[in-house]
């Protein structure tokens, strides 16, 4: 089951300037500010910056699906044709994501929180 989409993260090169950028554009300032990643809320949606995206393979944008199975979603889209890009992982407190790319080449995100 998802709950939509909800994340979107960056990869970006020089993370101060990015943060500038968004700090512009959405008017609030990060409620995560390190420097291997950057968050802003801003109406409901969690946009993040990520500066070793790139080094992992991230080419844009990815836009994240949440889920209540990782594991599951991911092998049905893999089932389905879609190529894994980031296998899941641990990116903190429980927080799953993974990436894959689906039959056209489109980045997918998969994000699984703990459960509360």
């Amino acid at each position: 089951m998802t709950a939509g989409l909800k994340t979107i993260i960056y990869p970006v090169k020089d993370i101060n300037r990015a943060k500038a950028l968004f700090s512009a554009l959405l008017e609030v300032e990060p409620y995560a500010d390190e420097p291997y990643y950057v968050g802003f809320k801003d109406a409901g949606q969690d946009v993040g910056l990520d500066p070793n995206g790139h080094a992992q393979g991230l080419t844009g944008p990815v836009p994240y699906w949440h889920v209540t199975d990782i594991r599951g979603r991911l092998a049905a889209l893999v089932d389905a044709g879609a190529e894994i890009v980031q296998d899941v992982r641990d990116v903190g407190n429980g927080r799953l994501i993974a990436s894959l790319k689906d039959t056209d080449g489109n980045l997918v995100g998969l994000l699984e929180d703990p459960a509360a």
